[in-house]
């Protein structure tokens, strides 16, 4: 039986082989046979013990409510291991799906996660539908005018070539001369062709960008060899290098570059959400629940050291 997970930015067509087995793994023989991705729906959740101190901090009305209203762009199947519907086709699951119930744990409050599009996710925000977005939201400038945050992940985009390249992507001469497939009118492409600038002003050849309409198309010209390198979201990379075998991501690079990105819960602005978050999320890094859910997913490489309110975000000049 194969599960077929489509993703919403880009539409990302992610087949998963597991008919009895509800866990997504790498194929035998590969490095990276030891990793798994647990999709089933009745995962259980990583929590913490409540801390009454940082319940006391949410509005009253929310914490009387004793409920906590998630909204997690993912409609349309999801991004894994972002947040995806689990096997029986309607559970979402993912890493931003956990950290929700994380997040609810220490404040006291039982999650209730809405699926909605990435548009309708922001028009829940503004209205008072969801009161949090835990849904890959990178922290900008821009986003900052409307709405609070509270950061849980560091943002980044990974270089994945084909497996065996040898190949260590660290500034812009690395990708020099060499064929980049990224998705037009994305932060990944505006990265590449910073990059480029930078590399001409230094003499050297500039990377020829690539463009393809699905993530299948971009995966068979890498396999071929019409491409050597694709920038993408660390985590698809994550998974995809994983359950494929046939890649392996040789480098990453900063979402919001040149700053470093960071992923946050988002609130609408003045909510009063934003701090007790960070509270809640410092107290899951301090007792050690905040990595276990990072290493249940993979994602250790995206994990933050302290939760932080509002940080500078991507500058409003890069934003898309």
């Amino acid at each position: 039986m194969k599960k077929t997970l489509v993703a919403g930015l880009g539409v990302l067509l992610l087949a998963l082989a597991g008919c009895a087995d509800p866990v997504a793994e790498s194929p035998k023989g590969s490095d990276a046979s030891a990793i798994s991705f647990d999709t089933s729906a009745g995962q259980s959740h990583i929590t913490s013990a409540k801390v009454d101190s940082i319940a006391a901090e949410l509005p009253a009305a929310v914490r009387d409510s004793g409920k906590l209203v998630v909204g997690s762009g993912s409609a349309g199947g999801g991004l894994p291991p972002l947040a995806f519907t689990a096997d029986d086709n309607k559970t979402p699951v993912g890493v931003d799906i956990d950290f929700a119930y994380l997040v609810g744990s220490v404040l006291g409050l039982q999650v209730e996660i809405q699926t909605t599009s990435w548009e309708n996710l922001f028009l829940g925000l503004d209205s008072g539908k969801y009161q949090a977005g835990i849904s890959n939201i990178g922290v900008s400038e821009l986003r900052k005018e409307k709405y609070d945050f509270a950061t849980y992940r560091l943002g980044l985009h990974a270089w994945e070539a084909k497996k065996g390249s040898g190949w260590k992507i660290t500034k812009p001469a690395d990708i020099a001369g060499k064929t980049v497939a990224v998705s037009s009118g994305t932060l990944q492409e505006a990265i590449l062709l910073d990059w480029n600038k930078q590399n001409v002003a230094a003499g050297l050849k500039p990377a020829s960008p690539k463009y393809y309409q699905s993530a299948t198309d971009y995966y068979l010209a890498l396999d071929s060899g019409r491409i050597d390198l694709y920038l993408g979201p660390n985590p698809t990379a994550t998974y995809h290098v994983a359950t494929s075998g046939k890649t392996e991501i040789v480098g990453t690079v900063s979402s919001s570059y040149p700053i470093q990105g960071l992923v946050g819960v988002t609130t609408k602005k003045g909510s009063g959400l934003a701090k007790p978050f960070a509270d809640a999320l410092n107290a899951a890094i301090a007792d050690g629940s905040y990595a276990k859910v990072l290493a249940k997913w993979h994602l250790e490489a995206e994990g933050v050291q302290k939760s932080l309110v509002n940080p500078p975000g991507l500058p409003k000049n890069k934003q898309k």
